[in-house]
Parts: structure tokens; sequence; C-alpha cells
């Protein structure tokens, strides 16, 4: 397929971010209310479908039926315009910084590293998952469609895999180094942006889905979860112990702090960032590129910044509802998460969106497999999945659903993917390279 642009307008019904920040808070409202019931149809479905999925799963059903969208183009003066909702970099950059403050406030740090090594394990599983998922998944693919995963030159389309891996073991910042070090056709780029987004968006769906089902999940691994829910306990019970009705004045400092800390942790990300792309060691590095990454130092501040305020008197706000005022941050950006998730352009690629769904499935097999025998909880398995898979923006959210508390072990993990994400990436892609049909 070729994934030039054409002169077509593909705007959605809806375009202005003002309305649709509107229908997401009423989806969320709507989700929310009926998840509360307990009894009738709601309490049944609800069951069955986790709420967390229907935050997720009715933004991107708007965003399938062409009501609105995150990214549309339009035809302006014979030219070809793209346009984007600015709602995602709102939530991921505003929110989602605000919300590791405040859920970060009431840790136990030595808690969450007691957790022991399962965690880690389950990320590497998932990391490498993904290296060996990429070639693979283009073995069984050429048996049927060469010219799927075939090209010669830079277009080749293992390079543009390459891109994929980066993003799924590390992020945006590795992706970007794929891109430079092996030369993909930009004008075929977009193809695997939409593979990238549209199979770690359906990964994520099943992952929240599964979330219902973690109990029984952990019975048959035999799983022992007394460290997780000794956490959980713990930090209840601290929250119980200094918990009293929330004034005004308490909501407006517990704001002031959050996003306060999000000003100082986007100063000091632009400038470090900055500083580690003028460093030619570091900014040629293709190993460091994460480095001269904002998003990466916006994320890594705002979580030292709401450690070092859980060992300050601060941490007495988890009684008034820092971590609750956190969540709602987090529910917004998983709407926002939703809107990017249109189903209708799994119809643009078939044959090489089916590349990533088997390239996902192997990496899912991966950890299931790896977790019955170290008998490992879905918790694990579904943070470390989404550490590599979704990053920094998405994980805090998995593990944010399971208790406020668990975030970090979210946030760790994924940082933790930025440092691993581009040495993956580059041994995922030798093994592409190799595997490519002539």
């Amino acid at each position: 397929m070729n994934f030039q642009d054409a002169l077509v307008d593909t705007s959605p019904i809806i375009t202005q971010d003002t309305i649709v920040f509107g229908l997401l808070m009423a989806a969320l409202g709507f989700v929310f209310y009926t998840s509360s019931k307990t009894t009738g149809f709601w309490q049944k479905f609800y069951k069955v479908v986790p709420a967390l999925l229907m935050f997720y799963l009715i933004p991107s059903i708007l965003s399938s039926t062409g009501l609105i969208a995150s990214e549309w183009k339009t035809v302006e003066d014979g030219q070809l315009v793209e346009n984007s909702s600015s709602l995602y970099f709102m939530a991921s950059r505003y929110l989602l910084p605000a919300a590791l403050v405040l859920m970060t406030l009431s840790i136990d740090l030595k808690a969450v590293f007691n957790l022991g090594p399962k965690a880690l394990i389950m990320f590497l599983t998932g990391t490498l998952g993904i290296v060996i998922g990429g070639p693979i998944a283009i073995l069984i693919v050429s048996t049927f469609s060469p010219e799927t995963v075939g090209g010669a030159g830079p277009d080749a389309v293992w390079r543009g895999l390459s891109t994929i891996a980066g993003s799924w073991i590390g992020g945006g910042a590795n992706q970007a180094a794929m891109l430079e070090v092996y030369q993909f056709n930009d004008d075929l780029y977009g193809g695997m942006v939409l593979v990238d987004i549209v199979v770690a968006n359906i990964w994520m769906a099943i992952l929240l889905l599964g979330i219902g089902y973690a109990a029984r999940f952990d019975k048959w691994t035999g799983a022992d979860v007394k460290s997780i829910e000794t956490l959980k306990k713990k930090i209840t019970d601290y929250s119980l112990s200094v918990k009293r009705e929330a004034t005004l004045t308490d909501i407006m400092v517990m704001l002031g702090l959050s996003f306060g800390a999000v000003s100082l942790a986007h100063f000091g990300g632009n400038y470090l960032s900055a500083w580690m792309e003028g460093i030619d060691s570091i900014s040629k590095n293709i190993y460091l590129s994460f480095l001269t990454s904002q998003f990466f130092w916006l994320i890594s501040i705002a979580t030292i910044i709401g450690i070092i305020l859980s060992y300050t008197p601060v941490k007495k706000y988890e009684g008034t509802g820092a971590s609750r005022i956190g969540s709602i941050f987090i529910y917004i950006l998983v709407a926002t998460i939703g809107v990017k998730m249109d189903l209708r352009q799994i119809l643009e690629n078939p044959w090489l969106i089916l590349v990533g769904l088997i390239w996902i499935s192997i990496h899912a097999g991966l950890l299931i497999l790896v977790a019955k025998l170290t008998r490992s909880p879905y918790f694990f398995m579904a943070v470390g999945s989404q550490a590599n898979v979704g990053g920094a923006a998405s994980a805090p959210v998995v593990a944010a659903e399971f208790h406020p508390s668990l975030t970090t072990v979210g946030v760790l993990l994924a940082v933790f993917g930025y440092v691993v994400g581009t040495v993956g990436a580059i041994l995922c892609t030798i093994l592409m390279q190799i595997a490519a049909p002539a």
C-alpha cells in the first residue's frame, strides 16, 4: 500500500477541543454513575467489563464512528493540512505529571522495593517478547504475503518496524532514534506509526479488560500477592488515619503543589533536555538518545518531587483526597488515549496490522508463560507489559487501577524502559533484517 498522503479530507464531525473535552467528561461521568449501581443491568455489566476499559472504549467508539478524532487532514487551497487535537498533549504533559505528584505523596518507597524482583522480571520478559516477536512475525507473514514484509533499501519494511520496536520497548525518543539510525523512507513512515498506535491501543484494551479477571489469573499462576496487599493496606491505613473533610483551602493547596511541581518539572525538563542535546557524546549516541527527551525528564522530575514530598508533612494531604484528585487526572488521560484508537484504521493496511498483532501476541504469550513459571501476579504482568508497549503515559494508568500507591511501580519501570529501549530495539532490528525475505 502507498502511504503517501492523498488529497482527502478526513475531518471528524467535531473538531473543537472544547466540545470534545465536554463529551469525554460526560462519558467519564456516565461510566462512574452506572458503575456505582449495586443492582440491575449495570451491576452485571461491570462484573464482566471493567469500568476503566469503558473510560477508554467509549472515546474509542466516538473516534471510530468519525464523531471526533485525535488527528485528521483538511484540504486548504489544494494543499493537505495536518490537524490534531491538543487534548492528549494537555493530559499527558499537564495532568499526568500532576497526578504522579499527588499519587506519590503517601508512597512508602521502601515498601515498593519490598515488592521483590518479579516486577522487573516481568518487565524484562516483556522486552524479550518484543525483541523476538518482531522477527517471528516477519517469518510468519512472509510465508503468505512476502511483499508485506519485504522491500529493499530505505523502503525495506524491517527498517520501518525498527521504529515500532523502539517505541514498544522505550518510547518516543527511542522510536525517533531508530528512524534516524535505519533511515526508513519518510513517505512510508506513516504506515508504521499507524501499526504502532492501533496495535498498542488494542493491547491496552485487552490488558484493561483483564483487570476484571486479575484474581482468577493470580489463582491460576499461584501468585503470592501478599507484598502487594501489604503495601495497599499500609497506604490505605495511613490515609484513614489522616482522613478529614477537605476544605477549599486544602484543595487549592493540593492543586498548587501538584501544578507547581509540574511547572518545575517542565522547566527542569526543558533545561536538561536542551543541555543533553548540546553534549555531542550524548546527542550523537543512539543509546543515550532518551536523555534528550523532554518527556523523559518531565515524568522523572515529577515523580522525584512526589517522592521527596512523601518525606514531608505534605504527605498528610493524602487524608484530604490527594490521590483521588490524581485519579481524576488519570481518568481524563485514559479518555484522551481512547480518542487515539480509531478502529477504522485497521482496514487501511490489514496485512501490516497483522504483523503487529502477531508481534504483540508473542509478547503477550511469553509474559503469560513466565508469569505462570514465576508465579507472578497479573499486576506485575500488566504493568510490566505497559511499561514496554505503552511507556510512561500508560503504565501508571494500569498501575493506578490496582491502587494509587502502586502508580510509582509503573513509572519506575517505564523510565527503565527508556534506558534499555534503544539497545533492545537494535537487537530486534538485526533479527528482523535476518528474517526479512530477500
